[in-house]
C-alpha cells in the first residue's frame, strides 16, 4: 500500500485533506501496480532542514513524492497532516485558501514533483 494524501479545494474555496492510498492491483512478478498516469514533466527538489513555506496553493495539479524528510502541513481551517518518506501528496488545491508546510526533524525534504497531464484520473482511494 502506498499512502496518499489528497489536498483539494472544497465548495467553500478552502483547502481540505483526505487521507487514503493509491489503488493498486496485482501486476507482473507478483508486484502491485497502479494504472498508468500521464504526466507533462517531472522535477526533483530539495529543501534544507528547517524549511517552511507560507500560505500558498499548488501551482498545478501534481503528485509530490517524498523521498526524505518529514513535513507537517496545515490548512487555514486547521486541518493538519504529516508526510514522510514514501508518502505521496496529490496536490489539487490550485485555487482557494491554500495551505502551508514546515519541515521537522534533521533531514532535508527531498521530493519528486510529477505534474499530471490534463484530465488524468489518479487512482486515489480514501480510507
Amino acid at each position: 500500500m502506498i499512502r496518499c494524501v489528497r489536498l483539494f479545494t472544497g465548495p467553500d474555496q478552502g483547502s481540505h485533506v483526505e487521507i487514503g492510498r493509491l489503488d493498486m492491483a496485482p501486476g507482473r512478478n507478483d508486484d502491485l501496480v497502479s494504472v498508468a498516469m500521464a504526466s507533462t514533466r517531472v522535477t526533483a527538489e530539495e529543501t534544507a532542514t528547517g524549511g517552511t513555506l507560507a500560505w500558498h496553493t499548488a501551482p498545478v495539479r501534481q503528485l509530490v513524492v517524498t523521498l526524505a524528510g518529514t513535513l507537517v502541513f496545515i490548512t487555514r481551517d486547521g486541518e493538519q497532516f504529516t508526510l514522510g518518506p514514501g508518502d505521496v501528496l496529490l496536490a489539487e488545491d490550485t485555487i482557494g485558501s491554500g495551505h502551508q508546510w514546515r519541515l521537522v526533524g534533521e533531514d532535508p525534504w527531498r521530493r519528486l514533483y510529477v505534474v499530471l497531464a490534463d484530465g488524468v484520473d489518479v487512482p486515489f482511494v480514501a480510507d
